[in-house]
């Protein structure tokens, strides 16, 4: 029997048929078409754009868990000319200084030494020579290190800094930007050498209900929606329960739709996002404390459950 696939070439969820969605509308893929292009968001990839484009050494992007860094930050790199290359997103950064420039260094494209491991010293030279061609080539480098306050665990904020020092005719040879959560704020406060590199500080907000609503229905019509999936009073409910964090937002959406699947309704209510809210927070509470959680799934008809074995699948927290 064949399987048929979406147009993220994923299997349709147990809901994309029933609402009549050409691909799942909440998923966690960093999918350029859902993007939403908010006040804060927008703002925030204007002033990050203006320090690349300007060539400042440093620019600093912090915003709430969940709240979309990641995806603007892909979002950034797709937008600019490619003037601004390479272009190297860290998203995992917590790692000695050595070990992180060596990172550095493969990724920007540096020629390896014969050494069969990289000395901190020699690193700092491949990344530096890496650069000073790089900007004669007319080219201007950008570091984008994602959780940056991660960097604080781990000693590296002051090697980042003196990463910003390489220059080339009074010119900084690449862009720094510090990409993280509000933890990272007080801890940039208390080293004012590093503070005052940032050209442009950018910080994202949580969604107004105008830009919740506003965005659930962009997914949901990028999904090929073609009538009011959410009620009204709804789509104010799940503004509410999820903070305007789109994060928050996309898992009470996506499980919404699959209870409203589950019981056949003509639309998602305000009932099933109270329902399922209030069944993600002990869930949530048991997976933090290590313990097995399963999401919404006393919501789910025993019948749906029975027909539909991958269900598990999309319910395991």
């Amino acid at each position: 029997m064949s399987v048929s696939y979406d147009s993220n070439g994923m299997k349709p969820t147990m809901y994309q048929d029933y609402w009549q969605l050409n691909c799942k509308p909440f998923g966690p893929l960093s999918d350029m078409r859902f993007y939403y292009p908010s006040e804060t968001h927008q703002g925030a990839l204007l002033k990050l754009r203006y320090a690349i484009e300007n060539r400042h050494s440093a620019a600093l992007f912090s915003g709430p868990s969940g709240s979309g860094k990641t995806l603007l930050i892909s979002q950034l790199q797709h937008h600019l000319p490619d003037t601004y290359r390479p272009f190297v997103h860290l998203v995992f950064p917590q790692m000695p200084s050595r070990e992180l420039l060596a990172y550095l260094a493969d990724e920007l494209g540096a020629p390896k030494t014969s050494a069969a491991t990289d000395r901190l010293d020699q690193s700092i030279r491949r990344i530096q020579s890496f650069l000073s061609d790089n900007a004669e080539g007319d080219h201007h480098a950008v570091i984008a290190i994602d959780e940056s306050q991660l960097l604080a665990d781990c000693g590296t904020l002051e090697t980042m800094r003196l990463l910003t020092n390489f220059q080339l005719d009074g010119m900084p040879l690449m862009s720094l930007l510090l990409v993280g959560q509000p933890a990272l704020l007080p801890v940039l406060s208390r080293m004012p050498a590093l503070d005052e590199r940032f050209g442009v500080k950018a910080v994202l907000r949580p969604f107004t209900l105008e830009e919740t609503i506003s965005y659930v229905n962009h997914r949901l019509s990028t999904a090929g929606a073609q009538r009011a999936i959410y009620a009204d009073q709804a789509l104010e409910t799940l503004h509410r329960q999820a903070d305007g964090i789109p994060r928050k937002i996309d898992r009470l959406a996506d499980l919404t739709l699959l209870v409203g699947y589950a019981e056949q309704a003509d639309q998602v209510t305000s009932q099933h996002v109270d329902s399922v809210a209030e069944e993600l927070v002990p869930a949530l509470a048991d997976a933090s404390a290590g313990q097995a959680g399963w999401t919404v799934i006393s919501l789910l008809p025993f019948d749906v459950l029975r027909s539909e074995p991958a269900a598990t699948g999309v319910l395991g927290t």
